[in-house]
């Protein structure tokens, strides 16, 4: 009897642990996207300031992002300059910041803002490299990140959707600083960079083109320790630190294979993630409550490591908060009332009661069902309390339609769709009150309507 052929099963092997290394790898990856997107607009992508200076339109091809709010994301790395000074504004007349500090895993070392480490008073937060032992000068927040390289989020809120108040919250957002602690005492200007000239595009690309970012993930950064079994199993998929990543033909064409393996398996995994908030409707925090604990922890739980479910949190958005609740909350679904998905071809309303349990204010937001971004070529993402045009029932009640054509009357409640695809919808509380997490207050269903009549 002759021995069994090692080759498949060889084969075998390679893939399996292909399709894990996305299940990890998923965050980092993410955030790579992101940092070398911002490389592309404009410079090196270290220590400098990313930001559209105007709400974000589908060119921001970023997964699931805010369009009613000034994105400003600080990229920063400690290796070569040690800590990072990032200077934050005090919450006031000016405006006032929402907004998180991450690592390169994206696991959020503080929020700021009124709900983050400065309570809204401003201040000097201090990113401090991994291993970090020395004196913390007095003044400063210290927060301590495992990895060199990091980011943030930062959302400057708008008092109303002017243009007036746009360019209010573009002015204090321009407050925030960046700059090394060892050249605090004359700081240099901080490099602004402005996105939203080109293309911002951060999607996840689940083929050969992943792993190529997993090899410069981590070839960046050391192995954490949480993470040091993936060492060997990155290996034997051609990544090894310190070694250029050159699959030949065969070993390409199983990890083309096991991406897009992932990818379906991340995408059955992402709809066991809608688990109901309220038992009336179909909306759902897009997050698993292990991965919510094990975030808010650091991922240094002694008997908990949600890999699978952090996997699936990255595929269809970033950023994570260290208090969540507490400055924002996110509502996500992508069925109707009747659990049918939600079609880009069909058309839609959901009913907003009044008084929404927020103190800054509420909006939805669609996104491609394929990709979590923005739906390309639409002139519109979503609909906000604090539009200007928003037109509000006389209940108090705000009627919001979805679908490829725009309903009869005005259109300033109307949220554009692609009829080519499906869609999901993220609702999205600034300033949350106790009536949304005691269910006093409710937010129903999307329920699909007869076809709007074309307005020409």
């Amino acid at each position: 009897m002759s021995p069994a052929d090692p080759g498949p099963a060889a084969r075998a092997a390679v893939h399996r642990r292909a399709v894990e290394a996305v299940r990890w790898g998923m965050p980092a990856v993410n955030y790579q996207m992101m940092y070398e997107a911002s490389a592309r607009a404009g410079g090196p992508g270290d220590n400098q300031i990313v930001f559209w200076p105007g709400l974000l339109d589908w060119h921001n091809q970023t997964l699931t992002p805010n369009p009613d709010v000034i994105y400003v994301m600080p990229f920063f790395t400690t290796r070569e300059v040690g800590p990072v000074v990032l200077e934050v504004p005090p919450a006031g007349a000016e405006g006032s910041l929402n907004g998180s500090i991450m690592d390169y895993w994206q696991v959020a070392l503080e929020d700021v803002g009124p709900a983050g480490v400065d309570g809204g008073r401003g201040g000097r937060c201090l990113i401090l490299p991994p291993g970090f032992d020395g004196e913390v000068p007095a003044g400063y927040m210290p927060l301590r990140s495992d990895t060199y390289q990091g980011y943030g989020l930062i959302r400057s809120v708008l008092r109303s959707g002017s243009a007036a108040d746009i360019d209010q919250a573009v002015a204090y957002a321009r407050q925030i600083r960046l700059y090394p602690l060892a050249e605090a005492d004359d700081p240099p200007e901080t490099a602004w960079v402005d996105a939203s000239g080109s293309a911002f595009d951060a999607a996840i690309p689940y083929d050969l083109r992943f792993f190529q970012a997993l090899d410069r993930t981590v070839q960046a950064e050391p192995f954490l320790h949480r993470d040091r079994v993936m060492i060997d199993q990155l290996r034997s998929i051609g990544i090894r630190r310190g070694t250029p990543f050159a699959p030949g033909p065969e070993l390409a064409e199983t990890l083309t294979a096991a991406a897009a393996d992932a990818h379906t398996w991340i995408d059955a995994a992402y709809e066991e993630v809608f688990r109901p908030f309220t038992p009336t409707a179909r909306w759902a925090l897009p997050a698993l409550p292990e991965l919510i604990t094990a975030t808010e922890a650091g991922f240094e739980e002694p008997d908990a490591y949600p890999v699978d479910a952090r996997g699936v949190a990255y595929s269809f958005a970033f950023f994570s908060s260290k208090h969540l609740g507490k400055g924002q909350f996110y509502l996500m679904t992508i069925a109707d009332a009747d659990g049918k998905a939600l079609d880009g071809a069909s058309t839609y309303r959901l009913t907003v009661p009044a008084d929404a349990p927020v103190t800054q204010y509420w909006s939805v937001t669609v996104y491609d069902r394929a990709t979590h971004t923005l739906i390309r070529d639409v002139h519109r993402a979503g609909c906000s309390s604090q539009a200007e045009d928003l037109t509000v029932n006389d209940d108090g009640s705000t009627d919001v339609h979805f679908g490829p054509t725009a309903p009869a009357g005005p259109g300033s409640n109307w949220v554009p769709t692609d009829p080519g695809g499906h869609f999901e919808a993220l609702f999205r509380f600034y300033g949350p009150t106790p009536s949304l997490y005691d269910h006093t207050w409710r937010l129903p269903d999307i329920e699909q309507t007869p076809d709007h009549r074309p307005t020409g």
